[in-house]
């Protein structure tokens, strides 16, 4: 059962969080030492999960562990991940530990600690509808209270391309359910589908079990023309500071569009020693144990139709993207579909929907996360880690989750944090100024 703190059933907050994942856990933890501001988080939840069907053994981060929920916002929180190992007992260990990345079970454990010490935060609770009416009204499953802002943490749900969407089951399933669906393999052909860091995690452990438990084949189909690598070096980075985010926000439609389509991966690429380890296992399998037909690997492609076959399997339709008329064909026991995520739904918003601005896809916001709406400016519905069309690729990563959040807290109590130095990078016009060109 969730653990559920001692709030009354009537009440006003000054803000009211819908969903606690790491976006909303993070503003409720800044939030934590500002007690003037009364606040509540609810989750439908009994208890908190990150991807915990996704949890592959041997998985980790990757970003740094600074890029935990406050520290590069408050570093003296007591919710950083740093004061998760101290009051664990572990902080040597993990120093001794050396971990080149942080293991990303480790970190799902960080954030169930920091959801269990903050009073603030109530799981088990499905909160139905948010009203309007001089305040905003939120009814869930078990009260209604009301808040002068709302903040929307939703997170983002599996997604899987409508030729998969009709089919999933015990056999073709979003590789968010990985850890409880991909059972009992060995013997069967395997289909992974998605050429990003979570197709990679699935492919290497399924290629990496042993005796019994090894598939008989196991085939990797991506759209990109290669299995390509993160891009991690520092200046791309920049692109996950506050002032590029900034910059980004201030960008035309189009110009945002194709800063996406062009960067992504810089956020969706695949670590490179998730890269070798494959590679490398394909390698052992190859000429050392004897096993040629164990791995197939088949990117620049594009799964085009999944039919069921008459043996209880599938087959399944490819286009090749440099020879579309060339379709290829697979037979598959199982099919795990790496195919991404998209912003959950928002239906609790249905009373105020028609009062809310969009943006395609997107709820329109400004540069606070606030959505433009047509009610009083004191009063504001803010959306974290759904705004990916207007604030760019880190805005669903955890590297600007501590600055959305301080930027958010700032606008609730009327103040502005001083931000970090800006990126040695202009990325800005500097028309009508003089610019330096050296000596």
């Amino acid at each position: 059962m969730g653990h559920e703190k001692a709030t009354p059933d009537s009440a006003h907050y000054r803000c009211v969080g819908v969903g606690v994942g790491p976006a909303n856990l993070s503003l409720a933890s800044l939030l934590h030492s500002r007690p003037e501001v009364r606040n509540l988080f609810i989750d439908r939840k009994e208890s908190f999960g990150w991807h915990d069907s996704q949890q592959i053994p041997g998985t980790t981060l990757q970003v740094s562990m600074f890029k935990d929920l406050v520290s590069l916002s408050d570093p003296k929180s007591p919710f950083s991940f740093l004061a998760y190992l101290h009051d664990q007992g572990r902080v040597y260990h993990f120093l001794n530990a050396q971990f080149d990345d942080v293991p990303r079970l480790e970190f799902r454990n960080y954030l169930a600690w920091a959801s269990r010490r903050n009073e603030n935060i109530v799981f088990g609770e499905v909160v139905e509808e948010v009203g309007f009416d001089g305040v905003f009204t939120v009814r869930t499953d078990r009260r209604t209270v009301t808040a002068d802002n709302i903040v929307v943490g939703v997170g983002n749900q599996p997604w899987v391309p409508v030729q998969g969407r009709r089919h999933l089951g015990a056999t073709q399933f979003h590789v968010n359910d990985f850890m409880t669906s991909a059972r009992n393999l060995g013997g069967k052909r395997v289909v992974v589908v998605g050429g990003g860091q979570s197709g990679a995690e699935a492919f290497s452990d399924l290629i990496s079990r042993s005796g019994a438990e090894l598939p008989r084949r196991v085939s990797w189909i991506s759209r990109r023309r290669n299995y390509f690598p993160i891009d991690d070096s520092p200046f791309t980075n920049d692109y996950f500071m506050p002032d590029h985010s900034d910059y980004f926000y201030s960008l035309g439609a189009e110009a945002r569009a194709a800063f996406n389509a062009q960067h992504i991966l810089t956020s969706d690429g695949i670590s490179e020693s998730t890269l070798r380890d494959v590679y490398q296992r394909i390698y052992v399998h190859r000429f050392v144990e004897g096993n040629p037909d164990l791995v197939g690997l088949h990117p620049n492609r594009e799964v085009v139709g999944v039919e069921a076959g008459a043996a209880g399997d599938w087959g399944i339709t490819v286009r090749h993207n440099d020879k579309p008329d060339a379709l290829e064909h697979f037979e598959a026991d199982v099919v795990v579909w790496a195919t991404g995520f998209r912003p959950a739904a928002m239906d609790f918003l249905a009373p105020i929907a028609h009062r809310l601005e969009r943006h395609g896809d997107e709820l329109r916001i400004d540069e606070d996360y606030a959505v433009c709406w047509d009610g009083p400016a004191d009063r504001s519905i803010f959306v974290q880690n759904a705004a990916r069309g207007q604030r760019g690729l880190a805005d669903p990563n955890l590297s600007l989750n501590a600055w959305r959040s301080q930027r958010i807290a700032d606008r609730l109590c009327g103040v502005r944090s001083d931000e970090q130095l800006a990126s040695f990078i202009e990325w800005s016009t500097k028309t009508g100024t003089n610019v330096p060109w050296g000596a």
